[in-house]
């Protein structure tokens, strides 16, 4: 049973039919009950849905979002939503397995839903360079850089993960560690991880201290379930670490309820650093110390991005954002036998430490 055959029983139009069905106020009484004495007896139920698809297809903007468990998505996600609707669109989100093709998706909405723009948030830099070509609608690629990629039609919003993670590992040796593991994430070039990994590398080299990456490193997926998993691997085969750089709150969560079931205090026993700022890492106990990325700012300045390359055509933008290195709780201070030896300043012990990467300066 369809509209059609509504209309073909009722003896009205197809767009009378639709008028009654949508409950529109320009249809008398005497048609409306008819159409309805039609659509009861028959059982008809509208497809809400084909309906939704249709109102929405070539008038939204389609936010795809991966992994269904990372926290700082879930901020962005809805910050993104507001100023959307401040701005008089519509978004329709998209959760993807952390490991999916996010760009072949893109193109699959771009074909049956025909969105006006579409957000990527996290990203892996070489599918979007091997796929992301026959997508034409102007895109942002948030969390990640997607300058060195040249497309005409995506631009991205970032902050500096290389150097956040840098900042950590000096923060962890100006305290005294000497012995540092590193917890999650995927190791492939192209993922946002990697560029935290190298800064940790980076800091290590330059601090001339050890750093096994085979026995040091312990990747995972952004889970507390995995984390906590991984951080027990990690241990076992690296007992010497007195702290540990999880690459995401939401592993540092999963790293500290680890710490507790192997009998082990946080910051006593261990030290953990996580990296994003979520809002609960300041409710902690012990509360987390961390990298926070300025959420706001990137949905913000993501939004405007978009919109105004939807609406002007714009030239791709690419943007850095600040960081702040927050001190928290969760980091001891150790018997230091040397000061680190290259590289940066450590951080300023007055105070929150911030990196403010528009200034290129610590305070």
């Amino acid at each position: 049973m369809t509209i059609k055959d509504i209309a073909r029983l009722s003896g009205f139009g197809v767009a009378t039919v639709s008028r009654v069905l949508n409950h529109h106020p320009d249809v008398s009484e005497e048609t409306r009950r008819k159409v309805m004495e039609v659509v009861e007896a028959n059982g008809f139920q509208p497809n809400n849905n084909a309906k939704h698809l249709k109102q929405q297809a070539g008038t939204s903007i389609a936010v795809i979002v991966k992994g269904s468990q990372n926290m700082l998505f879930a901020d962005l996600v809805e910050q993104i939503q507001v100023l959307l609707r401040e701005a008089g669109r519509d978004a329709s989100i998209y959760y993807l397995d952390e490991d999916a093709d996010e760009v072949a998706y893109a193109l699959k909405l771009c074909r049956e839903r025909k969105p006006l723009g579409i957000m990527f948030l996290g990203g892996d830099l070489e599918l979007f360079r091997t796929g992301f070509q026959p997508i034409t609608v102007p895109c942002l690629l948030m969390t990640n850089s997607a300058e060195a990629l040249g497309f005409e039609n995506l631009s991205s919003i970032t902050t500096n993960d290389e150097a956040a993670a840098y900042q950590v590992i000096r923060f962890l040796a100006d305290r005294g560690h000497r012995h540092i593991g590193v917890l999650g994430g995927n190791w492939s070039c192209s993922q946002i991880s990697y560029r935290r990994f190298l800064g940790c590398q980076r800091a290590l080299r330059e601090l001339e201290l050890p750093f096994d990456t085979e026995r040091q490193c312990e990747p995972c997926r952004y889970s507390m379930a995995e984390a906590y998993a991984a951080t027990r691997r990690l241990l076992d085969r690296c007992p010497e670490l007195t702290a540990i750089f999880a690459v995401s709150d939401v592993m540092a969560m999963g790293a500290i309820r680890a710490m507790r079931d192997l009998g082990k205090r946080v910051p006593e026993d261990m030290s953990i650093v996580g990296f994003d700022g979520i809002s609960i890492s300041d409710f902690l106990v012990p509360r987390l110390a961390t990298v926070r990325q300025n959420t706001r700012r990137m949905a913000e300045r993501g939004v405007d991005m978009l919109l105004r390359n939807i609406e002007r055509s714009s030239q791709p933008l690419h943007e850095l954002v600040p960081f702040q290195l927050i001190v928290g709780e969760s980091v001891a201070r150790l018997a230091r036998p040397e000061a680190p030896r290259q590289g940066k300043e450590p951080i300023s012990r007055k105070g929150t430490p911030c990196f403010d990467l528009e200034r290129s300066v610590f305070s």
